[in-house]
């Protein structure tokens, strides 16, 4: 049915005692409940609503505004379990049912867990869905190396940060490129680092090239500014301590390194790093 899981610029018909009648130029009606009215409301007024179903699987609009929108991601909490699947919160008054099908583990109460929103074109039904790779795509045509990206974060593996990308692609952050924290359902801009033959991506947070090192090398630069032209940090310090004394990858700090030493602007020895 026509807008269901969608927002709508519609016009109040009439006003009931069970709510306000919107209607589009084409005759699609839907009931904005009595909770959702304001005093400023009137006959003829355009107002944007979200349209879903109900309990009873007929279409009901909200001026509330969901967590996840159609055909898109978002971790969410599971609020109950029953017979049909879980139900989780979503932001709206009817919870977002994911069906025991579309689980890849049984979710429990209280988990959150990472769903992408669908609408059945067979029932007309919003639902969620934990099988995220489904909706995403195995043949990356547009997109080449250094290219910049929206990421939505999902999953930590063994590996690094699991990522969707420009929200069809998957993708990862290796540990050794996540040079700041990411949490659970962050959208940010990131750089296209490799294209893998499987459909796959490696994604950095910085830009690829000369120009990440350069930017880098800026950062360790003004690190010892501020530590007087001498700092204990080396290549041989632990990766823990240079992401946080200064925010990259031991990687990428080596790299820095070498790309200043080269260019004449640091002299090195078995304890220090010193400007020249």
């Amino acid at each position: 049915m026509k807008y269901i899981g969608e927002y709508a610029e519609l016009r109040i018909d009439r006003f009931t005692s069970v709510g306000a009648y919107l209607e589009d130029d084409e005759g699609f009606e839907v009931l904005l409940p009595n909770k959702y009215l304001t005093d400023n409301l009137e006959v003829d007024q355009t107002i944007r609503v979200y349209i879903y179903n109900d309990s009873e699987d007929r279409p009901v609009a909200t001026t509330e505004t969901p967590m996840v929108e159609l055909n898109d991601f978002a971790f969410l909490k599971v609020k109950a379990v029953s017979n049909f699947g879980a139900f989780l919160d979503w932001g709206l008054e009817k919870d977002l049912l994911v069906p025991f099908k579309e689980q890849t583990a049984k979710m429990v109460e209280d988990g959150v867990y990472l769903i992408h929103l669908y609408r059945d074109e067979q029932t007309n039904r919003l639902v969620g869905s934990a099988r995220i790779n489904r909706f995403l795509e195995d043949e990356i045509t547009d997109l080449e190396q250094g290219d910049e990206v929206d990421i939505f974060v999902a999953e930590v593996t063994d590996l690094g940060r699991k990522v969707i990308v420009n929200n069809k692609y998957s993708g990862l952050i290796f540990k050794d490129r996540l040079v700041r924290p990411l949490r659970n359902g962050e959208r940010t801009t990131a750089y296209v680092e490799f294209v893998r033959e499987d459909g796959k991506l490696d994604i950095s947070l910085v830009p690829i090239g000369l120009e990440k090192f350069d930017e880098f090398s800026e950062t360790v630069l003004s690190y010892l500014k501020e530590n007087n032209g001498t700092i204990t940090v080396t290549d041989k310090s632990s990766p823990d301590l240079i992401r946080s004394e200064l925010g990259m990858s031991k990687k990428s700090f080596k790299k820095a390194v070498g790309n200043l030493y080269k260019n004449k602007k640091i002299k090195l020895t078995d304890t220090t790093i010193e400007l020249v």
